[in-house]
């Protein structure tokens, strides 16, 4: 059973068209959504935002009370590296990704373990998302807790207003995104999108 979800680290884009910023032009360093999910027998956090064990490790007990080595799994919706920076902060944990992005990560030999097939560890609470558009290989997860179902997205919708209307957030296949944003939407009570607060799913 899932007890409950924290929002680890809130993230932020690289830019912002809904703040007036140019869609084509970096502004920022882009910090990915870090979500914790707590249930019987595990803990599961999903794309560690930073590369410094310290600043990991200061966000999570800070948000949680928990230490690095209280996580049991970590999972990374797509291979992009701002949503993998913080793998190598959880070396007691077992890393984890939807079977593409799990191969494509092996493959780059950037990590001295490899990344399992998130289908064979994942506990049995959770749904992997196929969620393709942003990268072709994206998974979300989605989940119950409390009564509502919830969806942390990554990169399938990186922002509300992005998911709100549907908007490409700068990924490989606008359509394809855009159909992973219905589904999701469809699903969800409450959405964690990749780069944003959680939000309530109130729109649809």
């Amino acid at each position: 059973m899932i007890e409950r979800w924290d929002v680890i680290v809130i993230g932020h884009p690289s830019r912002n068209p809904y703040w007036g910023e140019d869609p084509n032009r970096r502004v920022r360093t882009p910090v990915c959504t870090c979500t914790l999910v707590t249930g019987e027998g595990f803990r599961l956090l999903v794309d560690p935002s930073f590369s410094d064990r310290e600043k990991m490790a200061h966000a999570l007990h800070r948000r949680s009370g928990r230490r690095a080595d209280e996580i049991d799994l970590v999972f990374v919706t797509h291979p992009h590296g701002d949503h993998t920076a913080g793998l190598e902060c959880f070396p007691e944990a077992t890393w984890c990704a939807g079977k593409p992005t799990a191969r494509r990560l092996n493959a780059a030999g950037r990590y001295a373990r490899p990344i399992r097939d998130a289908a064979d560890v994942l506990p049995d609470e959770f749904d992997l998302v196929p969620t393709p558009g942003h990268t072709p290989e994206h998974h979300s997860l989605r989940f119950d807790c409390e009564g509502i179902s919830v969806v942390i997205a990554g990169d399938a919708t990186i922002t509300r207003d992005f998911c709100r209307n549907e908007r490409s957030s700068f990924g490989e296949n606008t359509e394809e995104e855009r159909r992973s944003v219905r589904g999701m939407v469809e699903m969800a009570d409450a959405l964690v999108p990749g780069h944003d607060n959680w939000c309530a799913v109130n729109w649809k």
